[in-house]
This record gives C-alpha cells, structure tokens and sequence, in this order.
C-alpha cells in the first residue's frame, strides 16, 4: 500500500511489511546518539510522571496501556506533557498491531488503506490494530469521518494525540466514539524528578556531569511544565559543560545553553510577590510599558498565566471600575483565551488586555463604595427589607403587607420613581462617588440626578425624561 504520510514514533518510513509488525517489534531502543528526551523516554507506565489522575488502577489511561479493553482514546494535552510517549507504551505493551500516522503529511487514502488492512487482519484471526494519529486536529472533516466507521465497529482502535481542544478540533460523531483523557502539563516537581533521573540513569548522561541546584531551578522553570523542552534543555548544558572539560553545570553554563538569562522568580518567595505587585502598580499608574515588562518577566520565568489573569480581572474592578466599564470584559477575555488557547500564543492575548487597563482611565469608586458598604454591614447598620420590595408571590404575603405600595420604576416616563430601597439604618448614604474620569464622568452628572428623583429632591415632573440622563 502507499505508506505516504505513515511514520514509527521516532518519525522513520514503515518497513514494507509494518502492517503485519506488531508493537514489540517496530519500536526498537532509540540509538546512543537519539536526542536525550527521546533516550529517557518511559519504558513503563509506572515510570510515567505527571499524570496521577489517569493512571489509578482501573483508570482508561492504564488499561489501554494494558490492553484491558479495545477503546478508542483521544489524548489532549499540552507539548512535552506525554502524549506520544503514552503511543509508545501502547505500541509496546501488547501484541497488538500498531501502526502510526502523522496528520501533517497523511491523507484519506492512507487512512483507508490501514483500515482495509486492519479488516483482513482481523477477518483472517490475526492481532488487533491500534492506529496511532499525531495531530489529529490537522486532519480535515473529510479525513476524520473516514475514521468513523471503523472505529465504531472497533476494526481499528484510535489512539490520537492533540495539542487543541477537541471539542473544537475533532468532528463530534469521532468524539463520541472516543474517551478522551486530558493529560496535564507536568508540575515543576515532576520535572525536576525527570531531570534527575536524566542526570543518573544510564541511558541518559549515566553521571557524566551534576546538576547544580540553581542550574535546574532554571531549567525547570524554563520548562514551563514541557519534559521534552526541559531534556533538550539539560542535553544542551551538558553538553557545554563537557565541552570545556568541567563535570558540574552551573547556572553561567545552562544560561549559555538556552540563550536565557536565569531570573530570580521564586513562585513562593519575595521576588514572585515583588513583580506581582510591580506589574499591578504600574498598571494603576498607566504605564503599558513597565506593564508590559514585568508581564515579560512573569511569562519568561513560567509563571502560571491563570494566576496573571486573575490579577487583571480584579484590578479591571478595583482600579478601573466604571471609568472605563469594558476594562473587566478586556481582562475576563484573556482569562478565557488562557484556557481556550493556552501558552504561548496566550502571550498575546494578555499584552492585548495589559495595555488595555494600563491605558484606560482609572477609578478605584467601585472599591471605595463596596468597602463603605461592608463596613457598615458590620457595624450594625442592616436593618429590615422595607415592607413594599419584600417578596409578594407566595400566598398570604400580601396580608402580611409585602410588596403593598411598591411603584414600578417602569409605569414612570422616566423608568425612575421616588420610593425608599434601603433599610432605614441607612437612609441617605453614598457609597458609590464616582470620579471626573473617562466613562465615570457621565455618570458624576447623572448619578446626582438619580439620587434626588429616587430619595424625594424633587427634580423634574415625571415627563421630564431629561432628569435621569
């Protein structure tokens, strides 16, 4: 058959006969000089790291590596995080036939030769096939629905790895025929445990150097959670450390490997803290641009971009408010694009919504009036619901006078009306003082107008729609 777009996982051409190849047999030990990341892959599911949650006993993940069941799986996860080493401890787990494809260069035809070949394998009593799809999210609709039939009637079990979310990259009728199992990025003790074992383990550098502490606190936070990244990473500073006949890798060492700086960013230390709140303040003090570099400075050293989200969500409120009200909708984009698109192209969307609240007008009246407000909550001052807004639905509430002589703001011309919303204790209060900036302006011009119409002032008659702005 054409094998245009067929691949074993270390990316070579099929032997000619690799439809009849089972797993044990195409997935020979890398070579010596084979990249690092590639040498320490796992051999074994329980060297796998990182993916607690799905390898429990009785968990998909285990008993498709164990070949318990013949179910189809879609994997979702981030680069370096397993995926194509799960394709290998299936490929070599079981006597099953395996076969690989890579999305980018296969095409229908490829799939459908596999599968035909699959239906005479299994027509003839022979081994299952476990078709293995790189990328999945770059096949075409086409391409993905002639997948369906055969893995319906399990001619072929799908095993298909993707970096995007597939409820958006994979047709929903494959979806459903499939499990999927969302594998998440590696933890920095995970990756540094995958290091380690790197640093000793004869099929990686078997001692030839040491890791200095420093030095892998840098290359496990330029990892950002990727294990393949963080072994090209280690391979590259070995072999610089080598080079100049020295056996420790410092830190000078490992920079020059990756052509990165090491930044002094403790996630759970005083300088996490520090450029947090540098990246806040310069934000409130509208420069995009310091905004921007310790925005930099976060993602550089692998900060997780959630936590900058949040931070810019609150501050969208608590610096922006009602100045410039589509501030909150700029910071709550991004914290939606960091889920639905992920590192790295997230970078963008964050700078986006960084200049976004640096540049916008800044108010901190919504902070001011919600404190106010809980503070008097807490000094006693929450008397009862006034009788006429209590709830008057249910039967006998009107005999207890709720809801009795409430006015409806929208029988007004003007959708407001004189009548008392708050508790008596607090009758008159302002908390909300909006300021003279940008959106807030309009508001500090009619906000007064508000208050008299609604507490009593008597400004305007009731066709006078001018009163309320």
């Amino acid at each position: 058959m054409d094998d245009t777009g067929l691949f074993e996982l270390d990316g070579s051409r099929p032997r000619a006969d690799s439809g009849d190849a089972v797993a044990s047999e195409m997935f020979a030990p890398p070579p010596g000089d084979a990249p690092l990341a590639v040498r320490m892959r796992p051999r074994t599911l329980d060297e796998l790291v990182g993916q607690d949650h799905l390898l429990t006993p009785g968990a998909p993940l285990r008993r498709l590596v164990e070949g318990d069941t013949p179910m189809s799986v879609i994997l979702w996860g981030p680069p370096g995080c397993g995926k194509t080493t799960i394709a290998h401890l299936v490929a070599g787990a079981t006597n099953r036939r395996f076969v690989a494809m890579s999305a980018l260069s296969a095409g229908v035809k490829d799939v459908r030769a596999v599968i035909a070949e699959a239906r005479r394998t299994r027509r003839s009593g022979g081994a299952q096939t476990v078709l293995f799809i790189d990328e999945v999210h770059r096949f075409s609709k086409t391409q993905q629905d002639s997948l369906l039939a055969a893995v319906e009637d399990r001619t072929v079990t799908l095993l298909a790895a993707t970096t995007e979310n597939p409820y958006f990259s994979v047709i929903s009728p494959l979806l459903s025929r499939c499990v999927l199992l969302t594998l998440q990025p590696l933890d920095d003790d995970a990756v540094r445990s995958l290091l380690r074992r790197a640093i000793t383990d004869e099929r990686g550098l078997a001692g030839a150097v040491t890791l200095a502490a420093d030095a892998e606190d840098h290359l496990v936070r330029l990892a950002g959670g990727d294990t393949r990244k963080a072994l090209t990473a280690l391979e590259a500073a070995a072999g610089g450390a080598l080079a100049v006949g020295a056996t420790e890798i410092d830190l000078p060492t490992a920079e020059k490997a990756v052509d990165v700086a090491a930044l002094r960013y403790d996630r759970a230390g005083d300088a996490h803290y520090d450029v947090v709140s540098a990246f806040i303040k310069s934000m409130r003090g509208s420069d995009a641009d310091a905004a921007l570099h310790w925005l930099a400075r976060m993602l550089v050293a692998g900060e997780d971009p959630r936590f900058i989200a949040r931070r810019m969500v609150i501050f969208a409120s608590e610096d922006v408010g009602m100045a410039d009200p589509t501030a909150l909708v700029a910071a709550n984009a991004a914290a939606a694009a960091v889920e639905y698109v992920g590192m790295p192209e997230v970078q963008l969307n964050l700078a986006q919504a960084v200049i976004h609240l640096a540049t916008a007008p800044k108010s901190n009246a919504v902070t001011t009036a919600i404190f106010t407000a809980m503070a008097d909550v807490r000094a006693g001052m929450a008397g009862p619901v006034p009788r006429h807004l209590r709830d008057a639905h249910y039967s006998g509430s009107r005999g207890l006078g709720h809801g009795v002589g409430y006015a409806y703001p929208h029988d007004d011309a003007r959708g407001v009306v004189t009548q008392q919303y708050p508790p008596d204790d607090v009758v008159g209060r302002d908390y909300y003082r909006p300021t003279s900036h940008g959106a807030e302006r309009a508001l500090a011009e009619r906000l007064p107008r508000l208050r008299r119409i609604v507490r009593g002032g008597g400004a305007g008659s009731a066709s006078d729609g001018r009163d309320t702005g």
